[in-house]
């Protein structure tokens, strides 16, 4: 049977095929996609033969109908893990939380800015650019135990200028997120 038969074929059975297709898809808007999916896509098959034209057609309807639901099912995944990871509104920091963060941030500079040469810039290694405490020493010929030393005149000038310029306790370094970087 040629293509145009095919067409022919599906003029006729399109209405066993649109209740074929809602009842895989659960509704007729998507059925009716699919058959419109169908119809172009007879319209782009090579032109030949085909031994049981009605079988063919349903067998086709069928495998678009499993592709629809699948791509749904990845869309709804994909869709379901996008909002798992977006922040609600009682996550988000207020705009006093955010103006006392900016003012501790322009302090936190400011005593970076304010120690010596050689701690401020041990400091920013370590903690801006996330850097290990063994190659700073070998960057800057000093020993572990003085880099060491010099991240904590900068933890305490930090602490300081906090305590000093706030009432709000100062943050609490984690000494596990140091132990990482030494190794």
């Amino acid at each position: 049977m040629s293509d145009s038969g095919l067409r022919g074929v599906f003029l006729t059975e399109r209405p066993m095929l649109l209740r074929l297709l809602t009842a895989r898809l659960g509704n007729r808007d998507d059925a009716e996609d699919v058959l419109q999916d169908l119809w172009l896509k007879l319209e782009s098959l090579p032109s030949g033969p085909v031994s049981q034209p009605a079988a063919y057609l349903f067998r086709m309807a069928n495998n678009l109908a499993f592709d629809r639901r699948r791509s749904a099912s990845r869309h709804a995944a994909r869709d379901t893990e996008w909002l798992s990871v977006q922040t609600t509104s009682d996550e988000m920091p207020t705009m006093e939380d955010d103006l006392i963060a900016r003012q501790r941030l322009r302090q936190i500079e400011a005593a970076i800015d304010a120690m010596p040469e050689r701690t401020a810039r041990v400091f920013r290694q370590f903690r801006f650019e996330g850097r290990q405490q063994k190659a700073i020493a070998a960057e800057l010929g000093l020993s572990l135990s003085s880099v060491e030393k010099l991240l904590q005149q900068g933890y305490r000038a930090i602490h300081d200028a906090l305590r000093k310029n706030s009432t709000a306790p100062a943050p609490r370094r984690r000494l596990a997120d140091e132990e990482d970087r030494r190794s």
